[in-house]
């Protein structure tokens, strides 16, 4: 920056406009009047503080002013030193909420988009993700990390996209219960746009080494979550029973349809519809994005269950009830920072009003 300002001096001095002076120093011409305005000397009896007469009189305003760039450095540089108490230091009003929500795996930019909801007329409450980001990873700006024991960036971890195999292809397209009337191209219309609340994405969440499983199940309109527990495995015959019991907690507005992978868990699911009285619809194989709305959910859930050490069937339906509970209570962005149980409630409210 002593550079750019050693160069805006000359060319201030040889009378350049604020528009020329920062296409050559390669700035926004703001970023130049403000240097400027924040660092400008006066003329004295028309001459500048160098002893230059200025050939523009007839400029009015910030054109009429001097700038001298060690003048100007000096004065950046006292400004750097004033003291600044962190946001996020030990003892600040929101640190302890920070903490707390970090615990909770909600991004930084999650907590930074509550704190405005939560407390609009405490300004003190209130920090940037990018506060946080600095308190969790500068050690002089709060030093989170230390705090809360762990170091994450994001929640995937990968830093390059991971090969996938397409062998099961040929396989997968001759399940038969995947075709005819069932395939999601005749899934309701409604469910597309996500404007109708009850409409569902599921899969199964696989452990390590693939012996044990949970069922995951999200609305689509409201991204909340549902997970049920299989103790017994995860053939047809186990999960059916666990998953039409899961569904059967919702009312009946909320059971318009399932949009379910082709694994063959879902070989009975003319059982399933019959239980829960909800029809089931099938994506393409190798088609994740069909049902993007469970594979982002599955995602989250990783943070909790890693697939490398993680025994489902150590994990009773009381514990899958409270990760649920922290996801559906997780401000999202895609829902304007609400909750998905506050934008699942909103939605019930509208429809039986």
């Amino acid at each position: 920056m002593v550079e750019d300002r050693i160069r805006i001096e000359a060319l201030w001095l040889a009378g350049v406009g604020i528009p020329a002076i920062a296409v050559a120093i390669g700035r926004h011409r703001s970023t130049v009047w403000r240097e400027l305005e924040r660092n400008r000397t006066g003329w004295r009896s028309g001459r500048n503080p160098l002893g230059a007469t200025w050939d523009r009189s007839g400029r009015l305003g910030l054109y009429r002013c001097g700038y001298l760039a060690g003048r100007a450095q000096q004065k950046a540089d006292r400004r750097a030193r004033r003291p600044r108490r962190p946001r996020l230091a030990v003892g600040a009003p929101a640190r302890p909420l920070v903490v707390r929500m970090l615990a909770r795996r909600w991004s930084p930019q999650q907590i930074a988009a509550w704190l405005r909801r939560a407390h609009p007329d405490r300004p003190e409450l209130q920090v940037s993700h990018e506060t946080i980001y600095q308190a969790l990873y500068v050690q002089s700006r709060g030093n989170l990390r230390v705090e809360l024991g762990l170091q994450r960036a994001l929640r995937s971890g990968r830093t390059h996209r991971r090969a996938r195999t397409r062998a099961a292809g040929p396989v997968r397209s001759r399940r038969p219960w995947t075709l005819g009337q069932w395939h999601i191209s005749n899934r309701p219309a409604e469910a597309a746009d996500r404007a109708v609340p009850g409409h569902w994405e599921g899969d199964l969440l696989i452990g390590a080494r693939g012996a044990s499983a949970i069922i995951t199940l999200v609305e689509r309109s409201t991204r909340y979550a549902l997970l049920g527990a299989l103790p017994d495995g995860r053939t047809s015959a186990q999960v059916i029973p666990v998953l039409a019991a899961l569904i059967g907690r919702l009312p009946d507005q909320l059971r318009r349809s399932l949009t379910w992978d082709c694994g063959a868990e879902m070989s009975r699911h003319a059982a399933f519809r019959v239980a829960a009285e909800c029809p089931v619809y099938f994506c393409d194989p190798h088609a994740p994005w069909q049902r993007g709305s469970n594979e982002n959910t599955n995602r989250l859930l990783r943070d909790y269950f890693p697939r490398s050490a993680t025994n489902f069937n150590k994990i009773s339906q009381a514990d899958l009830d409270g990760v649920a509970n922290e996801l559906n209570t997780r401000p999202r962005h895609t829902l304007n920072w609400q909750t998905p149980a506050e934008a699942l409630n909103t939605l019930l409210v509208a429809t039986t009003g």
